[in-house]
């Protein structure tokens, strides 16, 4: 998107940074964005939160030809306004116009792009030996793991943009990264698979059974086959194919951990409509509800399901991640206990949007399409929307 050519305004805007407001959110505070972004991507994808309100009124509505009463009709007097646009620029303008108007403002450092930048890192309270840390990026709800015992450490579901993360968290901890590991070839997000092989020296791991998808990659990575592990330290990390969501979509078992991708979250379980369209996913379902039934919920109750991504309807464990046992989600989420064929119309009856751009995303992950960093970058802004209804599949 083309910044736009914006009068100059002799006012100073205080910026937050991304960070900072994510930190509010956090905190319960009650705020206000005011959103300059068009309607459509307003309603496609905003910064969500418990005692967030929102207001939408694109940048050019302040544009001096523009401006006149309405557009502060709706703007109450005694609160603070964050505001924000894609990239920044406009939303410094617009916060400029409401102070010069008595307004109190303040605009978010880069915009959605900035929000898009944060990437939390929160441990696992878990039974094993190794350290087991969640990354989170709240603005799609993508989740990756760095799995770390002694000097050797291992990356599951990397992303491009936060190669250069891991690295350097498994460095802080005293280790060399060794693995970076991919659970299903994606479409919401960038792999770093191949940025961590090419840049670092990593070797690239991706199941065996995703090869049948069309992989083609200049780099050369390992694969792993259901029942095959590989070794971090002393830790084990053990494939189990959990085809559904993609035919190659692959869980890895470390300790009392399930790195289930996505096939199944903690507030809902993965859509069947990504690889093969709607015509491929009634067949998708029922292999995602033999996956789920004879090789997931099989482990004990106290295994902790540690999926790709998270939704705005998923509520963090007490340690900050969002992870949920097994234990609690068979108590929690119904579709769980259906029989298939009431699981599989169930799922089939309620599926989101896709994810924007995922076609381009996919062909990317799979090495037949080329995206250089920027435009990979643009390609996984948004919503993920990878999982099934998600409210809806609670008891």
């Amino acid at each position: 998107m083309t910044e736009p050519d914006l009068p100059e305004l002799d006012v100073e805007v205080p910026l937050i940074e991304p960070e900072t407001l994510k930190e509010r959110i956090d905190d319960g505070e009650s705020l206000t964005i005011l959103d300059n972004r068009m309607s459509s991507e307003f309603e496609e994808w905003r910064i969500e939160g418990e005692n967030v309100s929102h207001v939408n009124i694109p940048y050019f509505e302040f544009l001096d030809e523009d401006l006149n009463d309405d557009v502060f009709a709706d703007l109450p007097e005694d609160e603070e306004f964050v505001v924000l646009c894609a990239k920044g620029s406009s939303s410094e303008y617009v916060a400029g116009v409401l102070i010069d108007e008595g307004y109190d403002a303040v605009a978010l450092e880069r915009g959605m792009n900035g929000w898009a930048s944060i990437y939390e890192y929160t441990e696992l309270d878990t039974e094993g030996d190794a350290v087991v840390a969640q990354y989170q990026r709240p603005s799609s709800g993508c989740l990756g793991y760095l799995v770390v015992d002694g000097d050797e450490a291992a990356v599951v579901d990397p992303l491009r943009y936060f190669s250069d993360v891991y690295v350097q968290d498994a460095k802080a901890m005293g280790a060399e990264l060794k693995y970076a590991i991919d659970t299903h070839i994606h479409a919401d997000h960038i792999s770093g698979v191949r940025t961590l092989v090419e840049d670092e020296g990593l070797t690239g791991v991706i199941p065996e059974a995703a090869l049948d998808r069309g992989v083609d990659y200049d780099t050369e990575v390992d694969t792993l086959a259901h029942g095959e592990t590989l070794t971090i330290g002393d830790t084990d990390l053990e494939a189990i194919h959990t085809p559904g969501h993609t035919t190659g979509m692959t869980t890895y078992k470390v300790d009392n951990v399930l790195f289930t991708g996505d096939g199944l979250f903690i507030e809902s379980v993965a859509r069947p409509d990504l690889e093969d369209g709607d015509e491929g996913a009634p067949d998708a379902a029922g292999m995602l509800y033999d996956s789920l039934q004879e090789r997931v919920l099989n482990h004990d109750d106290h295994f902790i399901v540690a999926s790709a991504h998270f939704s705005d309807a998923a509520i963090p464990a007490e340690d900050g991640t969002y992870t949920a046992t097994l234990g609690e989600l068979k108590d929690t989420m119904g579709a769980l206990s259906m029989p298939k064929d009431e699981f599989v119309e169930f799922i089939l009856s309620d599926m989101p949007p896709r994810p924007a751009n995922y076609i381009d995303i996919i062909e990317t992950n799979l090495g037949v399409q080329e995206s250089d960093d920027d435009r990979a970058f643009e390609l996984e802004l948004g919503p993920n929307n990878c999982a099934a209804s998600n409210e809806a599949l609670t008891n």
